[in-house]
């Protein structure tokens, strides 16, 4: 076997390479996709935690809908003050200051005041569970503990305390993660505004209510008839109160016989 027997075949791969490079180097300054500069400016004033709390599948996604047009600079509950006004600086619009948003369990039938159908052994998941039955408390609307939520939160504020999720408002940022994977839809994202939140969710009546857990909301409209502002309604057997007209009083929290009105800190 000579030399040149090795060296050609060699020489024409290489040629080939060199052309497949030119080529493909062509091409991509050809059909490159124009990407407009501030989508990236955007996603980093993003917190970058890509938790999915903004209904997008990532930081990224979402400075994409920003630029767009298809989502507010405000979208992201977690961004932080200088974050947002960045953004609209990069968009060309007047600041806008974040209201301080937190995630809210409204539920306080922990492992020692609700009342429990069946000992769940399976998956640590709330959304298998739920299957079952729908779950294991006895009531349809209380919180599982199961930690689905635990695992969604991108910023280690909530944990499972008694059986029952707790959030830590110092770690909180209000990026909604925890209530799009809660099945129980038990989670509210709201505003850090002082006022008052009914920490219970149950649609039972009264009587069925204090069967199953003795920290429920048993629609007896104490806190209603104490509003000075008309704030809280009683409907389909439970409380809730309406954050536009709460001043903060206090006053439904005072009065409530079962002690699950809540601040919002």
């Amino acid at each position: 076997m000579q030399i040149t027997d090795v060296l050609i075949p060699i020489g024409i791969f290489a040629a080939l390479g060199v052309l497949f490079g030119v080529v493909l180097a062509i091409a991509s300054r050809i059909f490159a996709v124009k990407v407009d500069e501030r989508i990236p400016a955007v996603q980093e004033n993003l917190p970058g935690a890509n938790c999915g709390g903004c209904g997008y599948s990532g930081c990224a996604a979402l400075a994409e809908a920003i630029v767009k047009g298809n989502a507010a600079p405000t979208a992201c509950n977690a961004c932080s003050e200088a974050g947002l006004a960045k953004i609209c600086e990069i968009m060309g619009m007047e600041a806008v200051k974040p209201t301080p948003m937190r995630a809210y369990v409204k539920c306080a039938g922990n492992c020692h005041t609700a009342k429990y159908k069946y000992v769940y052994e399976g998956a640590h998941d709330c959304i298998a569970a739920e299957k079952i039955g729908g779950g294991n408390k006895q009531c349809a609307n209380g919180c599982m503990g199961l930690g689905t939520c635990v695992a969604a939160c991108k910023f280690d504020a909530i944990s499972i305390v008694d059986g029952i999720a707790v959030v830590d408002p110092h770690k909180c940022s209000g990026c909604g993660a925890c209530a799009a994977v809660c099945p129980k839809r038990i989670i509210r994202i709201l505003p850090v505004t002082g006022n008052y939140v009914v920490a219970c969710r149950s649609v039972e009546n009264g009587a069925t209510t204090r069967k199953q857990c003795t920290v429920g909301c048993i629609s007896c409209r104490i806190c209603e008839k104490n509003c000075p502002v008309n704030a809280i309604t009683v409907n389909d057997f439970v409380a809730s109160i309406d954050q536009d007209k709460c001043i903060g009083c206090g006053k439904c929290a005072e009065k409530c016989p079962r002690k699950i009105i809540k601040k919002l800190d």
